[in-house]
């Protein structure tokens, strides 16, 4: 027997994880109460990002409008959102995940996989998943959800398959009996444009996919038919992969109040998530090689387009020049813009990527290096505002990606790279 077969895997999600933290650090106010954090920087004002379970027994969801969530659940309280407290949370349950093994895979804020094939000495694997929950419980008045199985996809379905606060065991054997009679789109990593193709194929349940042809699967989706046919059968060989493991992408994106249609408003905004990107580029002593936008229209329709770079950067005129170039390059001024984003690909230690300097620039390139370096150590200690270009003094929104206290997003975790996270 192989050991991806012998694997034993933990998915942990945080149940409604920004309302609980909430109600953690103030019971009195929030415990057992509706409640919902609305109003993100990275999300239209005014729209609910998560709710508790009281609000959703209400009918309260996630993207519902702050006037909707109050027109069918008048006592709703709203709370801004405070994404330093949501990192602290995360890492005390990522720490107490990292007690059972060193295997930890965060993959947001609020779930991670344990692989805890090797972890025998706490206990079985009901057990351990039992004193995880307890844990969370006791030390951060958190719930949890928690699912067991064999592989990564079987574990996220099972922790989805009974919240709050529950730890569900699912074994392939019972992915027949459990899963084939529900719809494609409840298979993990298959989502709702893949759904309605495989519709068209008259491919309706998890139960019709596993028994697809694998020819024409493969034909209509490429690698990814194949993978799907797998999932169905609840194959899954991918391996937990820690987060100490360097970052793939670092990416910021900023959806905004009102529509732009300037040039000169969409460079504001791609300056400050220029300044982020680089920021946190050079806080992770990395290059980047390729610079990718992300714009999305208000028919929520997403483009993303890339330029791969003659000599790898980390500087912030450099990504900056580069997405206005894309920009005025694939979008027309006058275009309605909603969401703008910056992500930097290509990533490679800076101590060990050789660049070669430009012939008519090599004198200017260690004085803007050390420029940056000093301006870095004056933002760390004194914040994000303190030193600024010109074009950054602005009341637009995008300027408060700077604020870590109100920024942030579910999937970013370069907070769990931080040199003293698991000391």
């Amino acid at each position: 027997m192989s050991a991806a077969k012998r694997r034993v895997i933990l998915h942990i999600d945080m149940n409604a994880f920004y309302c609980s933290v909430h109600a953690a650090e103030d019971p009195e106010r929030y415990a057992g109460k509706a409640t919902a954090v609305a109003g993100s920087v990275e999300l239209r004002k005014g729209i609910v990002v998560t709710s508790s379970y009281e609000a959703r027994a209400r009918g309260v969801r996630t993207g519902m409008t702050v006037r909707q969530a109050q027109r069918v659940c008048p006592e709703l309280i709203l709370i801004a959102p405070d994404f330093d407290l949501y990192r602290k949370y995360s890492r005390g349950f990522l720490r107490i995940a990292g007690s059972y093994t060193p295997l930890v895979e965060a993959v947001s804020i609020d779930e991670c996989y344990l692989d805890i094939t090797g972890s025998g000495q706490f206990g079985t694997p009901l057990q351990i998943a039992e004193a995880i929950q307890r844990r969370v419980r006791e030390e951060l008045s958190l719930p949890c959800s928690i699912g067991i199985a064999p592989n990564k996809l079987l574990a996220k379905m099972a922790s989805d398959m009974r919240k709050p606060n529950a730890i569900t065991v699912l074994r392939r054997r019972e992915v027949p009996a459990l899963l084939w009679d529900k719809p494609c789109q409840t298979l993990f990593g298959i989502g709702r444009k893949t759904a309605a193709k495989l519709e068209r194929m008259n491919i309706r349940t998890i139960g019709q996919l596993a028994a697809a042809d694998a020819a024409l699967l493969k034909e209509k989706f490429g690698v990814y038919g194949e993978w799907m046919k797998r999932a169905a059968h609840g194959i899954d060989d991918s391996p937990v992969e820690p987060i100490r493991e360097a970052a793939k992408s670092i990416g910021h994106t900023t959806t905004l109040p009102a529509d732009l249609t300037r040039r000169d408003d969409w460079r504001r905004v791609l300056l400050n998530l220029a300044d982020q990107t680089t920021r946190r580029l050079r806080r992770q002593s990395m290059l980047c090689s390729t610079v990718q936008i992300v714009i999305r229209d208000p028919e929520m329709r997403t483009i993303t387009r890339a330029s791969t770079l003659q000599a790898p950067i980390d500087s912030l005129d450099d990504v900056y020049r580069e997405a206005c170039r894309l920009m005025d390059r694939h979008w027309k001024e006058g275009q309605p813009v909603r969401l703008l984003g910056i992500t930097l690909q290509g990533l490679s230690p800076k101590k060990d990527t050789p660049v070669q300097l430009d012939l008519f620039h090599y004198r200017e390139a260690p004085r803007k290096e050390q420029l940056y370096s000093v301006m870095d150590r004056l933002r760390d200690k004194y914040g994000e505002d303190a030193v600024l270009t010109a074009g950054m003094l602005t009341d637009d929104p995008s300027a408060l990606i700077r604020n870590r206290k109100v920024r942030g997003t579910s999937l970013q975790t370069d907070f769990l790279r931080e040199r003293d996270f698991f000391e």
